[in-house]
């Protein structure tokens, strides 16, 4: 990778964080839900993605993450949340040229309409600004990174919006988020690509196929355990009462 784009994209589970009851608030798996990812802008490769919070914390484990998977200097581009400094300080040091957008968001004219009941804010301009190294400013920008979060609203359920689709457990929101980027490294054939992020790097040589993925899952999990011969318990003497 020589460009790499990250971004945070939204969802929940169970409810929404201001629906949260006071008890249940504070472990992770239940409301506010996002998922960390971090993409080459050559290849359009999913090169690390995290599912958990939006806070220093989990900024931490992602950036360090991702910077173990990348063999050179990149250039790299976030957006303006300020837990990307420290956790980008922390993994690269000095050895990368870093780059941050920051969109300024406004309310349009029709700011109390009902069509803007439900729609995001505007976006009235972005500001690119260089953090560490010597980034091109052309390259400033989290386009590739965001239509990658378009995708994931578009290819599953439990991203769309207003909808009684969203995950009832984490563990199913983790599970269906490893399936879809599996599915979109290895198997599905990029628009512009015409072969799967995999093959554009040279990963892999082959589109995968479903039938594929399902096999690697069979291969990684531990057999069951064989149950020895049943053994009749021994017979006991009747215990003595006394008088």
């Amino acid at each position: 990778a020589k460009r790499v784009q990250c971004d945070e994209i939204w969802s929940f589970c169970q409810m929404k964080e201001k629906n949260v009851p006071k008890g249940k608030r504070g472990p992770f798996g239940i409301g506010d839900v996002y998922t960390w990812t971090g993409i080459d802008s050559d290849s359009k490769l999913i090169l690390s993605y995290l599912v958990g919070k939006r806070d220093g914390r989990y900024a931490k484990v992602f950036i360090d993450d991702l910077a173990s998977r990348l063999a050179n200097r990149v250039q790299l581009t976030t957006d303006g949340h300020k837990a990307y400094l420290k956790a980008v300080e922390d993994a690269f040091g000095a050895d990368i040229d870093y780059g941050m957008l920051v969109k300024i968001y406004g309310e349009p004219s029709t700011a109390y309409s009902a069509e803007r009941k439900y729609s995001p804010a505007q976006c009235c301009g972005a500001i690119k600004g260089v953090v560490c190294g010597n980034p091109d400013p052309e390259h400033i920008s989290t386009s590739h990174v965001e239509r990658q979060n378009l995708s994931m609203r578009m290819g599953m359920r439990r991203f769309t919006r207003l909808t009684n689709g969203f995950s009832k457990k984490i563990e199913n929101h983790e599970y269906a988020l490893a399936i879809y980027f599996m599915h979109y490294n290895f198997v599905r054939i990029h628009s512009s690509l015409r072969v799967s992020p995999a093959m554009a790097p040279g990963i892999s040589d082959k589109l995968w196929s479903m039938e594929d993925v399902i096999a690697l899952i069979e291969a990684r999990e531990q057999p069951p355990k064989k149950r020895g011969p049943y053994k009749k318990p021994a017979a006991t003497a009747a215990p003595q009462i006394s008088n």
